[in-house]
């Protein structure tokens, strides 16, 4: 090693420049958490929500139609939410090349822990709005309530998303596959 590169090593640098940090091999690597920023955690937390959000809003609308109760239209929204949160995660992966049990291992281990804390903190809140419960869609309670909760539940699963980010779980295993 010359001068400068012994400095740039000193420094906290690996060979290739990228920032290595202590209690890592230094084998140059960037470690997983270097990624964690927030707007990774935000766009994975979307990403989520949007899946959810479609699969919920849809149960929701099902369970009114065929005038089910309030447990089977929660169960069939929940299910949904957590189909259409995989799907999109899926169809992701299996586009770059992924075989579709290669894929849902990915879509699993990425969107798991997202989709079930977005769900118990979304469905907490309507359970918990006074009226909610019992709001027909054509009132501006359930709405309120709906996106209220989706709301909260995009705010309490950001922090999570990057946790699990800077520790290469959950959305970090779908970055392997971009």
């Amino acid at each position: 090693m010359d001068d400068s590169s012994e400095r740039h090593h000193a420094a906290g640098h690996g060979r290739s420049g990228r920032i290595v940090h202590a209690g890592h091999t230094g084998h140059g690597e960037t470690p997983a958490h270097v990624g964690a920023t927030w707007g990774t955690a935000v766009r994975a937390t979307l990403h989520c929500l949007t899946g959810c959000a479609i699969g919920e809003i849809l149960g929701m609308v099902i369970g009114t139609a065929l005038a089910w109760g309030n447990v089977q239209t929660m169960v069939l929204a929940i299910t949904l939410a957590f189909l259409f949160g995989y799907s999109f995660t899926l169809f992701a992966v299996v586009r770059s090349g992924l075989t579709l049990k290669a894929a849902v291992k990915v879509a699993l281990a990425a969107d798991t822990v997202s989709i079930a804390v977005m769900e118990l903190v979304d469905n907490a809140v309507i359970a918990l709005t006074p009226g909610a419960m019992d709001a027909h869609l054509g009132d501006g309670l359930f709405w309120a309530a709906l996106l209220g909760g989706f709301a909260v539940a995009f705010a309490v699963t950001t922090p999570i998303n990057k946790w699990m980010i800077g520790r290469g779980k959950g959305h970090a295993v779908v970055h392997a596959h971009h």
